[in-house]
Formats: structure tokens, C-alpha cells, sequence
């Protein structure tokens, strides 16, 4: 099971069921959302998570694979995320819709650890590292990537039951669908909007392309 989202909330030095590795993730991937990848030491790894530094090295060969290791976290609590509310959903709109709900209930959770709105992980990482981590902005890119494939998936089956106006790409709905959410989140976190109108907005996106 996923730490991400809700899983962030307790203290490293108090999760005494994780491996020391597991802990380095962990404490990584508090430190990375709260900050940035770039802005977090090795050494505030280890403080965090209790462990020597001669351990961090042991498994991990830098801070790049930690940080690959730490999105691979948060892609995973997507997927969780994503499947919970999909397998209650019916039919292709309810599981677009099932996007929306998955970012407003992690950034919701995100919020409560954090006391702020701290923006769209993937994304966010993915920018960040573009110039100056390629490799692991790559890792974080292709998790997006396939969270939007299944959008897409979702977007074309409406398509094909006639619940989309004639003339919508459903491709195109799909990467207006994320943008919309890559939008909110950033202006909650800059003029302090509640994160609960980032799932509205992207309904609204999707109830416009709908047949009535």
C-alpha cells in the first residue's frame, strides 16, 4: 500500500514498521513535497529518517534514485486512488469522474499534513527537474503520462456510447481534463483558493462536452 497521500502524516522517526530503506523513502518523500527535490539534502534524509548515512549509500547509489523511488510512491497512490473510486463508478463518464475525485481527495489529505496547498506532485517534480535532472523529470513525466493515458481511455468509451457532443476529441478532452487541474491547484496554492474547486472545475470541464 501506497504512503501517498494520506499515509504522509505521521512523523518518520514514529513509523517503526518500515525497513531502513523504507524509511529513507519516506522521509524523502515528506521532505521532497514539502520542499523540492533540489532543496532537500541527503543529510536532512537521514536526520529524518533515522538512519546513518553510510546506510542511505547502502541502498540507495544517490539522491536521484530515492527521489525515482519516491514517485514511484505517489504514482502507486494514484493508482489506489483512481481504482477505489472507478470500481464504484458506472459507465465511461462516472470513471472520468473518478479523476476528479482522486485529485480532490489528495490534495485534500495533502493539505491536512502539510497546512497548505502544495501543488500536483507529479507535475510539479516533472518541471522542477526538467533542466536539471532530466533522467529522474523523465520519471515523473511518464507517470503522468499513463495516469492521462487512462483518461484518455475513459474519454474515448464515452465517445463511443454517444455521451460526448458531436465534434468533441476525446484526446483533446483528456489533456483539457488535467490542464484544468494543473490550473486550479496552482492558483489554490498561490491565492489561496480551497482545494475543493479543483474536482468542481474539472466536472465542469467534462458536464460542457456532454450530451444534455
Amino acid at each position: 500500500m501506497a504512503h501517498f497521500p494520506g499515509g504522509l502524516s505521521v512523523e518518520p522517526q514514529r513509523r517503526t514498521d518500515l525497513s531502513t530503506a523504507g524509511r529513507i523513502i519516506y522521509s524523502a518523500e515528506r521532505l521532497f513535497l514539502a520542499r523540492s527535490v533540489q532543496h532537500v539534502s541527503v543529510n536532512e534524509i537521514c536526520s529524518a529518517a533515522g538512519a546513518l548515512k553510510g546506510s542511505f549509500y547502502h541502498w540507495f547509489a544517490a539522491k536521484d534514485d530515492v527521489a525515482r523511488s519516491v514517485i514511484d510512491d505517489i504514482e502507486a497512490g494514484y493508482v489506489e486512488m483512481l481504482d477505489k473510486y472507478e470500481r464504484a463508478a458506472r459507465g465511461p463518464v462516472a470513471k472520468i469522474r473518478a479523476t476528479a475525485e482522486t485529485v480532490g481527495e489528495s490534495q485534500a489529505a495533502l493539505a491536512r499534513t502539510f497546512r497548505r496547498v502544495i501543488g500536483c506532485p507529479l507535475g510539479t517534480i516533472s518541471s522542477e527537474l526538467a533542466v536539471v535532472e532530466p533522467a529522474v523529470a523523465a520519471h515523473a513525466s511518464a507517470a503522468m503520462g499513463r495516469w492521462h493515458a487512462r483518461l484518455v481511455s475513459h474519454c474515448r468509451d464515452a465517445e463511443t456510447v454517444g455521451l460526448l457532443v458531436p465534434g468533441t476529441d476525446p484526446d483533446q478532452l483528456a489533456r483539457l481534463i488535467l490542464a484544468t487541474m494543473q490550473g486550479m491547484i496552482l492558483l489554490c496554492r498561490i491565492d489561496k483558493f480551497p482545494v475543493a474547486g479543483v474536482t468542481a472545475s474539472m466536472n465542469r470541464v467534462l458536464d460542457a462536452s456532454l450530451v444534455s
